[in-house]
């Protein structure tokens, strides 16, 4: 069983992903609808759920590869939540720094985060380590997580607002976006026209998901039902309606029952 979890909707992409490249992997993903956001809220917090949603994915769903598809987390506690699980693979999330710093052929980057990613010393270390010799921006996107969970993806003021964000990146010759947190996946069909090919936009949920089935190798991904659990800490019901409406109903039809409540 492969666990996957985030702070709420924006790990789908990543589950999404996984789920396309292991079609017969047994799959649970934990949203903690009931702390969501984690980009505003204290790194010791963040710690302390990522820490607990692995004891609970471990020890009660038991899985034995977990992914955490949230930027937020990873920064704040993968390190932690490796060392509390020493004989699981813990796969983390990070902006698509180096991918992005590999590619620009303007030599300047964005990265769009969320506030906690944008202040985190581990993005900070992404940077000095695989883009120390090209100019990036850190744009903290206050807000934009919380559009996605409440799936007002497309009104005028928040289109006018990803607009007044992208266009001085782009007037500054930047020709790479970094989508920074796993929520703005479910942006790109807003972000994408804003670009007029100026830019291209840097994901990194196929990567996690190659990462996933080197892990967990071919054989054993092969091995499962292809079953997926759906868990939410509050309101599991909009997480089973957020599938179709973020354009993952093939996703929705591998669901084994109806989302379920995790006390966690």
């Amino acid at each position: 069983m492969i666990g996957v979890f985030d702070s709420g909707l924006g790990g789908l992409s990543v589950l999404a992903a996984i789920a396309r490249d292991l079609p017969r992997a047994d799959l649970v993903y934990l949203a903690d609808t009931a702390h969501v956001p984690y980009g505003n809220k204290p790194e010791e917090f963040i710690r302390g759920r990522v820490l607990a949603i692995g004891r609970h994915l471990v020890e009660t769903q038991g899985c034995t590869l977990l992914v955490v598809a949230c930027n937020t987390a990873t920064a704040a506690a993968v390190n932690e939540l490796r060392l509390q699980h020493p004989g699981i693979a813990v796969v983390g999330v990070e902006p698509g720094v180096k991918p992005a710093a590999r590619s620009s052929a303007s030599r300047r980057i964005a990265v769009l985060a969320t506030e906690a990613t944008a202040r985190s010393e581990r993005l900070a270390r992404l940077i000095r380590e695989h883009a120390a010799q090209i100019h990036v921006d850190v744009v903290p996107c206050p807000g934009w997580a919380t559009r996605v969970e409440t799936l007002h993806l497309d009104g005028p003021e928040f289109l006018e607002e990803l607009r007044s964000t992208v266009a001085p990146l782009l007037a500054q010759q930047v020709d790479r976006l970094v989508l920074g947190c796993t929520h703005y996946s479910f942006l790109v069909p807003q972000l994408l026209p804003l670009l007029d090919g100026r830019a291209e936009l840097v994901d990194v949920a196929a990567a996690v998901a190659r990462q996933v089935l080197r892990l967990r190798g071919h054989a054993a991904a092969d091995a499962g039902s292809g079953r997926l659990t759906l868990l939410a800490t509050a309101r599991p019901e909009r997480l089973q309606a957020a599938l179709p409406a973020l354009g993952l109903s093939w996703l929705a039809r591998r669901a084994h029952g109806a989302a379920q409540q995790a006390a966690v």
